[in-house]
């Protein structure tokens, strides 16, 4: 799937919001392959635990106007159903965002995954775990989401 099918927009990444912060992705490609890549072998929807989020830097880390590529991937498969590029500050403040909840074992997830298509909700992930890549493929513990507990 081509990146330029997709679009990135953040909502509620302020820290004083009272909303979920929520990753919006809009995909402006063919409907089928999106339909394909959200459903299992079966045909069934894939839900909240079948999807991992993740950003990975394509420039380094430090730069004022570094970006890369946010991801949705299938966890069982590891195949991509939708990536974007993304500026890094914006995922930033998404994952600053979701670290202020107050008291995320109670809630389903401290941020959400919006998947839209011609100005509809298809798919939607309420998520604890964002993973950040650096531009070599290292994970950047102190910029990602991260339960405690979950050991990778």
């Amino acid at each position: 799937m081509r990146r330029d099918y997709v679009t990135l927009d953040l909502r509620n990444a302020d820290q004083d919001g009272d909303h979920l912060p929520t990753a919006v992705l809009t995909y402006e490609g063919p409907t089928d392959l999106l339909e394909e890549r959200l459903t299992d072998a079966g045909g069934e929807p894939l839900d909240r635990e079948a999807i991992d989020v993740a950003f990975r830097f394509q420039t380094a880390t430090d730069d004022a106007d570094a970006d890369g590529v946010f991801s949705l991937t299938n966890r069982v498969t590891g195949e991509f159903i939708v990536e974007v590029n993304a500026d890094a500050a914006s995922v930033r403040d998404l994952v600053d965002a979701a670290r202020r909840d107050d008291d995320p074992e109670d809630a389903d997830g401290c941020y959400r995954v919006d998947v839209r298509r011609d100005g509809e909700q298809v798919a939607s992930y309420e998520k604890r775990t964002l993973l950040v890549y650096d531009d070599e493929g290292g994970l950047l513990r102190q910029h990602s989401l991260i339960p405690s507990g979950v050991e990778l």
